[in-house]
């Protein structure tokens, strides 16, 4: 059995080669469908904010005994808050989120709340926020994120010099962003504002490993016009296999302490800011790494692909491959015609072009 640093050697090299590249189409299409199920689960039964960003009351009550929800539930019935959201905090917690109280109904409510659980009344700590600030925060996190979206557009289109790498880098944070929501509905975890600092913080990271496999697509295909061993595509699926190892490692090591803190903050704790933040962060490095290297790559290949110069190499490599001459372009001649033929695996070829050309040495 190979060990993992061989088969990272190997992967590196092109002697292991996975056509990540040539089952594009299987890859966009899993992608597209996934974001097409998170728009449905974003609608219905869409997500689940906190009072943060709708505004209303929330009471906590400390101290409680083991059977701890009910009490609470019979509470609210009573006060005609049928609506109202009761959670565990902890395993001596209760969180009781309800709509926006008057100051006289909410001191009713500590009070009954206090009398139910058979605690102090300084045991139970009553919140209002306003509708204005919730929606003042929904607002303020929503422009956060079009600013970020805009600033990478920018930033990638200046960095790789060219609006297709910038169109797929953008394409798999949409993706991240909307299957990380996904999550949120389906699970019906509060999105507060820890839920936004998580999401703008896997988006930087998601960012990060897509502008580390495109600096290698960039340094392999600068100037893969002037050899006719390998299509661009052949190309970026090397650049792909080459740094997947290192997204590999870089995930593992990222995502084992979020997921500690996730089962920590869910199983101990009963919720709250720290799960809020670590769920965010966990679903949204597994999909931003596994975005960059099946949807950004792809997607980055389908659209230049479209491009008539890369079409015209495409079929130069492939009348090379069949055994057509291919005329040199910049010598002013066409390229060899179309040969119908099947793109040979990353790996079989690659590393002839790259190859550096040897001076045979003088005899003495």
């Amino acid at each position: 059995m190979k060990s993992f640093a061989t088969w990272g050697n190997e992967l590196y090299s092109g002697k292991t080669s996975y056509d990540i590249i040539g089952r594009r189409k299987l890859w966009i299409s899993i992608g597209l469908v996934l974001i097409v199920l998170s728009l449905i689960t974003l609608v219905f039964p869409g997500l689940n904010p906190s009072v943060d960003f709708k505004g209303g009351s929330e009471f906590t009550i400390s101290s409680v005994p083991a059977d701890k929800l009910e009490p609470a539930k019979k509470v609210l019935e009573d006060a005609g808050q049928k609506d109202a959201n009761v959670r565990d905090l902890g395993s001596t917690g209760v969180r009781v989120q309800t709509k926006s109280l008057p100051t006289k109904a909410q001191r009713s409510v500590r009070a009954e709340l206090a009398k139910a659980y058979n605690v102090d009344e300084s045991k139970v700590t009553a919140t209002t926020i306003g509708p204005s600030w919730g929606a003042d925060v929904t607002k303020k996190a929503a422009q956060s994120l079009v600013i970020f979206l805009v600033l990478v557009a920018i930033v990638m289109a200046l960095y790789f010099r060219t609006w297709t790498m910038a169109f797929a880098a953008l394409f798999a944070l949409l993706h991240d962003i909307l299957l990380t929501g996904g999550v949120f509905a389906l699970t019906q975890v509060e999105v507060s504002p820890a839920t936004v600092i998580g999401l703008l913080t896997i988006l930087g990271y998601s960012l990060y490993d897509t502008v580390v496999v495109f600096d290698k697509v960039r340094e392999l295909t600068q100037d893969f016009k002037s050899q006719h061993f390998n299509t661009y595509g052949e190309l970026v699926n090397l650049a792909v296999n080459q740094t997947l190892v290192r997204s590999i490692n870089t995930s593992v090591v990222a995502v084992l302490p979020v997921g500690a803190i996730l089962v920590i903050s869910t199983v101990v704790l009963g919720g709250g800011t720290l799960r809020d933040i670590s769920l965010a962060l966990f679903c949204g490095m597994v999909v931003g790494t596994a975005s960059s290297i099946l949807i950004a790559s792809p997607v980055l290949v389908a659209v230049r692909g479209r491009e008539a110069s890369v079409k015209k190499h495409t079929q130069a490599v492939y009348a090379k491959r069949a055994g057509k001459s291919v005329v040199d372009e910049d010598e002013g001649s066409s390229a060899a015609q179309h040969v119908s033929a099947t793109p040979v695996k990353a790996g079989r070829h690659l590393g002839q072009a790259a190859q550096p050309k040897r001076t045979p040495r003088s005899k003495r």
